[in-house]
């Protein structure tokens, strides 16, 4: 049985596991930065296309020690390439590397090259083109302190491209990262939800997937379809199912807000082109003036990081203010923030309850979570920091 695994941003593991466990994986084993797990080849298709927080999912094709690039290479000319793929696709090779003793991870990248390709002249006579940019096969080396992985790319494109998102504004949140954040605050359809510095609206699309039960990759195709073993009509009965459990697009409890009006056109605009236009309510408002909708709900949001000094210090003159917004209009609610900057509790007054370490790529993120007990707001809507 094939084995695969599936990476995702560190800190969402055990969510992965959960999404692979559902859609029939077996021997399921997380460490950080993604699950190994194994399967036919129909629990491939249904991980691609069912995980929302997945960033691709890559077959495990073969393990073996190196000392030596020359090791590298004969691991990958003995591999059957042509039984995997036609000639005729384009490809590219990806490494990575953790601790590893060679000089130059791109002279890797270009042995392995080679070795695919010696393999392909030497079984056929003729060798597949290269594209590094958009290629119809991506081969992926991992390189430990002395062993080398080679892995077939299933997803194509990175799986957090939904296909959904035409107008973004600056530093937008990946999808699959907003649908971890989702997971992780306990969110669930029917409670009301709003992100109050929406963007480009990444929360309320995910958001919006999950309570209509739409399987993120339904309008994306993926990498597992130009592989010579596709299953094409397992496939399709697979899309077809999930389909058919799509429900209807009605109004929603999703609330978008932005003090920036490019933000709300943007998120207008991509929530019209992904048809879902008029379920959720979006308009231009200040957080620190923004009403709680509902008695009770889930505050999720991404503020800016405020890497230059100037806006580190409209940050702090800015976070006090919004402790002070939290206690007056949002008492009931559990509020979660997502950045990278690590005074946000300290400043706006606030205890959380959780602060859950999160990579937003190579940055490392928190996730502060603020309960804020409905009652006085003399008597403090929720812990203060020492």
């Amino acid at each position: 049985m094939p084995t695969f695994f599936a990476i995702c941003p560190r800190g969402l593991e055990p969510f992965l596991a959960d999404e692979l466990a559902a859609v029939g994986g077996d021997d399921i084993r997380p460490i950080a930065g993604g699950v190994f797990f194994s399967g036919d080849w129909p629990t491939c298709y249904r991980a691609n296309l069912e995980s929302r927080v997945a960033t691709r999912i890559l077959w495990h094709l073969v393990k073996g020690p190196y000392t030596k690039e020359d090791d590298i290479y004969r691991l990958a000319v003995r591999q059957l390439w042509p039984n995997h793929f036609a000639v005729s696709s384009t490809m590219r090779v990806v490494t990575t590397a953790i601790k590893c003793p060679l000089k130059s991870i791109d002279y890797v990248t270009l042995r392995v090259k080679d070795a695919v390709c010696d393999r392909f002249r030497e079984d056929l006579g003729e060798r597949p083109n290269i594209d590094t940019r958009n290629p119809d096969v991506s081969i992926h080396v991992f390189l430990t302190e002395n062993e080398c992985t080679l892995y077939l790319d299933t997803s194509g494109q990175p799986l957090w491209q939904r296909g959904f998102r035409k107008a973004s504004v600056d530093a937008p949140l990946k999808e699959n990262l907003a649908a971890g954040i989702l997971k992780m605050s306990g969110w669930t359809p029917g409670q009301p939800l709003v992100d109050p510095m929406c963007g480009s609206g990444t929360f309320l699309l995910e958001a919006i997937q999950v309570a209509l039960d739409r399987a993120p990759g339904l309008d994306r195709t993926f990498g597992f379809e130009r592989l010579k073993h596709f299953q094409a009509l397992a496939w399709a009965n697979i899309r077809a199912a999930a389909e058919a459990r799509v429900k209807p697009a009605q109004r929603l409890e999703l609330y978008g807000y932005d003090i920036d009006e490019r933000a709300v056109r943007a998120t207008r605009r991509n929530l019209q082109e992904s048809g879902f236009g008029g379920i959720v309510a979006v308009d231009r408002a200040d957080l620190l003036e923004i009403e709680a909708p509902a008695e009770s709900g889930i505050l999720v949001t991404n503020p800016p990081y405020g890497e230059r000094i100037g806006e580190q210090e409209e940050l702090a003159a800015f976070y006090p203010q919004l402790g002070a917004a939290l206690k007056r209009h949002w008492a009931g609610w559990n509020c979660f923030f997502f950045t990278a900057d690590l005074r946000l509790p300290k400043l706006v007054g606030l205890k959380p309850g959780r602060k859950t370490p999160l990579f937003n790529g190579p940055l490392e993120c928190r996730l502060f979570e603020f309960r804020m007990v409905a009652g006085s707001n003399r008597h403090g809507a929720a812990h203060r920091t020492e």
